[in-house]
């Protein structure tokens, strides 16, 4: 039997994945892990080794030291790979990386995929943003295969440097697990029936826009449960800002939730799901979120009017609390048209962004590169 070409996944870092990029990948593998052998740089997790069956898990220790830590990681595992690595291709993500692009690229075939731009995130210090812009320059002038995951980043990266970047979207499973028992035992244990409106996201951070929904549903002066699950460690004084601010709204924050299908289980019980991001790259949460069943109501940025229209998702002018109240507003008074049109973003979802179909983009792109002498 022929052996199978190795790949490696580099610059994830969480795997087990804890949504984002590093869910992008780990779906990517599941649909790829019987055709090419798979390695993956991570951090060290007691899960790693057996996660996913016949998956390499080559585990570093995680630097948390902040904003520089992960620099530290990405260096040392480029140097691992320059000095011992033994594959076929690299695949490379993020862009925080891509000081190592140039390097790897003298020993291997290597593809980068671009997720977002960092440096839009309030998370990072005044510094982190500057080196996120020096590697966006680095990774757009990288001799390697450019992808990007955001029709509008692609876009951007063109008009401002003049390189096409292929745009690959992420995906879905079709038909995900939603673990209805496990997510009302969470609700029931905050004292959560039914009639909220949720608010989902990896980080609670501005970016993600939670303080434009909680702005809007105090001007509608929403008198049932919101419920807010992310974690909210990465801006402290964000989220006490919004308790204090919003204390009159009956808000319950769950914090991060690991297990997607809890999570798809607590938005599917929802009368509402808001998803208020002032930047995105392409979102997972909306993607996975609309294949539940429950109303949406999101900003039209770019990067969410591209995957979807207004037949699909119902729109709001970012950053405008007015508007989403008015959304809100229209939407639970006409809840009916609102739920049919869910049901149909299901279908469309599934019709259209099917990590089978993307996987094999992926495939056939791995195999291009690969085969180039």
């Amino acid at each position: 039997m022929k052996p199978k070409k190795k790949i490696v996944f580099y610059a994830v870092n969480y795997y087990p994945s804890k949504g984002g990029s590093s869910r992008v990948v780990e779906n990517l593998i599941r649909k790829l892990k019987n055709k090419y052998d798979i390695s993956i740089i991570c951090y060290k997790n007691p899960r790693a080794k057996k996660y996913i069956d016949g998956v390499n898990a080559i585990e570093f220790p995680e630097y948390k030291i902040k904003d520089i830590g992960v620099f530290f990681f990405f260096l040392r595992t480029a140097i691992y790979l320059y000095r011992h690595g033994n594959f076929d291709l690299i695949h490379a993500h993020k862009i925080d990386c891509s000081f190592a692009l140039p390097l790897l690229a003298r020993r291997f075939r290597v593809i980068a995929t671009s997720h977002e731009s960092p440096y839009l995130r309030d998370k990072w210090s005044f510094v982190a943003k500057i080196y996120f812009h020096i590697m966006e320059h680095i990774f757009i002038r990288s001799k390697v295969k450019l992808t990007s995951i955001s029709r509008p980043l692609s876009e951007y990266y063109y008009r401002k440097y003049k390189r096409d970047i292929l745009y690959i979207p992420n995906g879905v499973e079709t038909n995900p697990e939603i673990n209805y028992k496990e997510a009302n035992r969470l609700l029931d244990g905050h004292g959560i029936k039914s009639d909220y409106i949720v608010f989902a996201g990896r980080r609670i951070m501005k970016t993600k826009g939670c303080h434009i929904m909680l702005d809007a549903l105090s001007q509608i002066n929403y008198k049932e449960k919101v419920v807010i699950a992310g974690d909210t460690s990465h801006a402290p004084d964000y989220v006490k800002r919004m308790k204090q601010k919003y204390k009159h709204l009956d808000i319950c924050f769950l914090g991060y939730i690991s297990n997607l299908d809890v999570l798809l289980g607590i938005i599917s019980n929802a009368k509402l799901f808001v998803f208020p991001s002032i930047t995105e790259g392409m979102s997972l949460m909306l993607l996975e979120s609309s294949l539940t069943g429950t109303p949406i109501i999101a900003s039209d940025i770019p990067e969410n009017t591209g995957p979807f229209t207004h037949k699909q998702i119902t729109f709001f002018k970012s950053e405008s609390s007015e508007d989403l109240a008015d959304k809100i507003r229209y939407v639970l008074n006409h809840y009916e048209e609102a739920k049919k049109k869910a049901a149909s973003t299901v279908e469309y979802v599934k019709n259209n962004y099917s990590w089978d179909e993307i996987a094999k983009k992926y495939e056939l792109l791995y195999e291009e590169i690969i085969e180039k002498t």
